[in-house]
């Protein structure tokens, strides 16, 4: 009701009324009707703002308000009827200087005339003579409009004065602030003296409720006048509905009965056949479901005699089938209600039977004699077993083979130990309890025997775990692959499925009383064999119910039928037997992909506890230290050995073991510490003995250094003795360049080749051995540095002093070893994989070193002479006799030098020495001729000098390999001023 003024009538012109003048605003000519005073000061209204704000009759009668008021003080200033304001008024409120001024037009504003408008007036004159002529002819009318009009808004006007409070849907007396809302209660207290105003406030709100319910019962009834047609129509409406309903049940009433008749006439006899059919069916079917359960009885005796001869795929078939025709087909019958439970324990008996077998066989074929074929152990039992295994879901069997393997290693090393053992007399059992300590009795050739043969035991063990392994798992994937292919022919059956019932929606079926369909009986109605054919057709398909009893009458054709019913895919497996997949077995793709994966990792596993074994085998021989005892050859066996076995187990699992590898990084490692060890002390020996004398080279040095140049860089092989034995040389000749070499570079060189050889030999440890033989290169640096540029051969070997022949040798040493070290780097570099080329950097910071030393070596001879010159000539005094006896000392010095370095330097590196030190001689001629004060001026002085000089020319190009040697000697002479 508080929209009722929107269901109103809207008045609406006639069809003439076109055309109206202006439009009526109703608040110019209907006067508002007046509300009655408010007396609720507390009436809600809808709004929690607008609660009392307007002001109350009762409770601001007497104070004044803001309505009271009549004209603001805005309004008062802005009268526009007033012609000027009074200047009075502003200037005493701002002062003097407030007086009016006049506008200035806008320089940006165009100046407005009557010409402006003229093409206005002319466009719409013609409009406006249209618009006179069209008043004219329609006049409007506005009697009815405002009429209308009028009583809609006063209707709209009565119902905004009630309370929106009386609107809201849930309006509720019961409610206390609703009730205390609508009649406050505070006004009809009359203690206190205000009886008389309470009594009159109380009879206001009589009235104005009283007049709220006027005004609505006044709307209802208008908005009942405006629907009267409405509710006519529908009483004529519903007396139509009753007519016509009456004429359907009556057309209802006669169809039945003639269906009645159709059905007595044309349908009992029909059914009434195709009841005698289901019947017939019925019985057929009680007779079958008889010989079934004859069937059935004898499912436990089959059973019992399938154990006896180990079947237990046949027996497990046979439960299954049992089991799913006691769900299916037997359900229900009372004389079976204990069968299924005792098939379920028979079953769980088969589980254990089962894995007491695998056991059983697992142990025979693992332990059985290794000298025979690699072939698999009855493979028809295992493959049986597995097909039980898979069938039953007992996917753990791998652990109980897995197990068993740990415990014939373990047996294999056992097993060989105490043959290898009783075959030596030296070892004595009686004494020696333990068995441990009787293998540490054995020498290195009969404990590396032992090994081998351990190892060669290793390798048919494992050859034997991957034939076992492989019918197992071909057993495996020839299941996942029936699985994948059952998958198939199921998803193409479910298609065909759906497309035949497509086909039988279109066909129409009716009920007989006993609630089957026609469809049904018809079905039914075949002969008994057609039945049988289809049971026995079912049978053979995926998820088949059991056979029919006529199909079966012996336990022995139980059996048949039974394995037959499952034999539907074969596959050959290594051994050559055919492998016949179940159709029951569903293990999932994930669980057979992951028995798979299973199966090749126990292989692996196989060959990590072959390897472990091993290890335990090495370090128990170890404890005493051994194997650190051994020398390079026997070692390098051991190594090669080890490294031969390994890679065979990689051969037969697909995966490297880490175990062995391990230990045998570890003991290299300890070999290569004693190997570098040894070597190091004895070259440090060496080097302590060494009195830096030219050494005669031996034949077989000469030829150790001949098979380098050829590229062989190995020891040369033991030959048997010659009874004529070449001499040694004088020299090393390396590449048709000699050198002269001390005994402890020979040696030297020896070790380096047995470094590489060693390399060569155990590849695992070559950047080991790298690291060692840079550090015994650099030992030789250092320590040859020390003993000779610093002289510490006077207290290690007790020489007198250093001699110049001493340092040419030893300078001659390292350029041989200079010589070897590219040879060795490219030894090694050939041997390290890429990503370990940057350890090759220590070979230039090598070089770089032992350049260095040879260098220095170079600069102490210079520095020798340069001593003897400034010694000789700073007592040099220019008259006769000619030669003077300095310079003849000086050249016996020279031809000293020459003596004991021209043999042991090639002449190129003597010639270079030279130069430097006569150039260190023309500098000490030069200071002393300049201290005497003697020019080249052709003088008495100056020919004694030149006499000198030409004498000490003369002796030197004298000398050998000195010839061609530039002895320019204009240079000391100072310039005449």
């Amino acid at each position: 009701m508080a929209s009722s003024h929107s269901s109103s009538p809207v008045p609406q012109g006639s069809s003439s009324d076109v055309f109206f003048k202006k439009e009526v605003d109703p608040t110019k000519h209907i006067r508002p009707v007046q509300s009655l005073p408010d007396v609720c000061p507390k009436e809600p209204t809808g709004d929690s703002h607008t609660l009392c704000v307007a002001p109350s009759l009762v409770t601001d009668q007497h104070r004044w308000t803001v309505y009271h008021s009549k004209v603001n003080l805005p309004a008062a200033l802005n009268d526009p009827t007033l012609a000027k304001r009074e200047s009075d008024f502003f200037t005493k409120t701002w002062g003097l200087d407030f007086v009016d001024t006049e506008v200035i037009p806008s320089l940006y504003l165009p100046q407005i005339s009557k010409e402006n408008f003229i093409a206005y007036q002319q466009e719409i004159s013609q409009r406006e003579k249209i618009h006179e002529r069209c008043k004219n002819i329609c006049p409007p009318k506005d009697n009815f409009d405002r009429t209308l009009l009028h009583i809609h808004d006063k209707s709209r006007t009565d119902l905004e004065q009630v309370p929106k409070i009386f609107m809201k849907p849930d309006f509720a007396l019961d409610d206390s602030l609703t009730f205390n809302s609508v009649l406050p209660w505070s006004h009809f207290n009359t203690a206190g003296g205000k009886g008389s105003r309470d009594a009159a406030s109380s009879k206001l709100l009589q009235e104005k409720l009283s007049h709220y319910l006027d005004i609505v019962e006044v709307n209802i009834a208008h908005q009942i006048s405006l629907r009267s047609e409405a509710f006519f129509h529908a009483m004529t409406s519903q007396h139509e509905l009753q007519d016509y309903l009456k004429k359907t049940t009556q057309a209802v009433k006669m169809l039945r009965d003639k269906i009645a008749q159709i059905d007595k006439v044309m349908c009992e006899g029909s059914l009434q056949i195709l009841r005698l059919a289901l019947t017939r069916n019925n019985c057929v079917k009680v007779y079958n479901k008889l010989k079934l359960m004859a069937t059935v009885h004898q499912t436990q005796p089959t059973v019992q005699v399938l154990l006896s001869t180990s079947e237990f795929v046949g027996a497990l078939d046979l439960i299954a089938t049992t089991q799913e025709v006691l769900q299916q087909e037997l359900q229900g019958i009372h004389s079976f209600r204990h069968l299924g439970s005792q098939l379920c324990e028979l079953e769980k008996l088969i589980d254990k039977m089962m894995i007491a077998e695998f056991s059983t066989y697992s142990h025979s074929d693992l332990n059985r004699p290794l000298e025979g074929e690699c072939q698999v152990l009855e493979e028809e039992r295992l493959v049986s077993l597995v097909f039980g295994l898979l069938k039953q879901r007992k996917l753990n069997f791998l652990e109980i083979y897995g197990e068993e393997m740990i415990i014939t290693a373990k047996n294999i090393i056992k097993e060989r130990v105490i043959n290898k053992v009783s075959q030596i007399e030296e070892i004595d059992t009686d004494v020696v309890v333990k068995l441990a300590d009787q293998m540490r009795m054995l020498n290195f050739p009969q404990w590396i025997d032992l090994l081998k043969d351990i190892f060669s035991k290793f390798t048919v063990f494992l050859q034997r775990v991957k034939a076992t392994l492989n019918i197992i798992h071909s057993v495996v994937l020839s299941v996942l692959d029936k699985n994948q292919r059952t998958r198939e022919l199921e998803e193409i059956s479910q298609q065909r499925s759906a497309g035949k019932d497509s086909s039988l929606d279109t066909e129409v079926a009716y009920l007989t009383h006993e609630g089957l369909f026609i469809s049904d009986a018809f079905s039914e109605g075949e002969p008994a064999s057609a039945a049988v054919d289809t049971t026995s057709q079912r049978n053979m398909s995926p998820h088949s119910e059991p056979c029919s009893s006529d199909s079966v009458s012996e336990p022995e054709c139980t059996t048949d039928s039974s394995s037959s019913k499952e034999q539907t895919s074969a596959c050959a497996p290594p051994g050559g037997i055919e492998i016949i997949v179940s159709e029951d077995m569903r293990l999932t793709d994930l669980e057979l992909g992951k028995l798979a994966s299973n199966i090749q990792e126990l292989l692996c596993n196989a060959s990590d506890v072959c390897h472990d074994r091993a290890v335990k085998f090495l370090m128990s021989r170890a404890k005493d230290g051994f194997l650190e005892k051994l020398n390079s050859m026997e070692f390098i066996a051991l190594s090669r050995l080890m490294e031969t076995f390994i890679v065979d187990t990689e051969q037969i699992c697909g995966r490297k073991s880490t175990s062995l590898l391990g230990a045998l990084q570890s003991q290299a490692n300890k070999f290569v510490n004693r190997f570098h060890e040894e070597r190091r002390t004895k070259l440090s020996l060496l080097l302590d003995n060494e009195r830096w004398k030219q050494a005669d080279v031996p034949a077989e040095f000469q030829d150790l250094v001949d098979s380098i140049a050829d590229g062989k860089i190995a020891l040369p092989e033991k030959k048997p003795v010659v009874t004529e034995e070449r001499k040694p040389a004088d020299v090393l000749i390396v590449e048709g360049h000699q050198y002269a070499v001390v005994g402890t570079v020979l040696l030297l060189i020896r070790i380096i080749l047995e470094y590489c050889q060693c390399v060569d030999n155990i590849p695992s440890v070559t950047t080991d051995m790298l690291t060692r033989l840079t550090d015994l290169l650099k030992y030789f640096n250092s320590r040859s540095c020390q003993l000779v540029l610093g002289a510490g051969a006077l207290q290690v070997v007790g020489l007198k002093t250093i001699t110049t022949k001493n340092l040419a040798l030893s300078s001659r040493c390292l350029q041989l070893i200079v010589h070897y070290i590219p040879v060795i780097r490219a030894h090694f570099e050939a041997r390290l994989p890429p990503k370990q080329w940057s350890m090759l950097r220590h070979f230039d910071h090598i070089t770089k070193d032992y350049h260095d030393h040879i260098a220095e070596i170079s600069a102490k001879l210079v520095a020798i002479m340069d001593s003897l010159f400034d010694k000789l000539l700073s007592k040099y005094e220019v008259k006769a006799p000619v030669p003077s006896p300095c310079f003849r000392n000086i050249c016996k010095q020279m031809t000293k030098m020459h003596e004991a370095i021209f043999d042991l330097l090639p002449e190129e590196q003597t010639q270079m020495l030279f130069l430097r030190i006569n150039a260190s001689y023309k500098l000490h001629l030069k200071k002393q001729l300049s201290h005497l004060n003697v020019i080249n001026d052709g003088g008495p002085q100056n020919g004694l000098v030149t006499a000198d000089v030409a004498f000490y020319t003369g002796n030197l190009q004298a000398l050998k390999g000195l010839k061609d040697l530039d002895l320019n000697m204009a240079e000391i002479w100072e310039q005449k001023r």
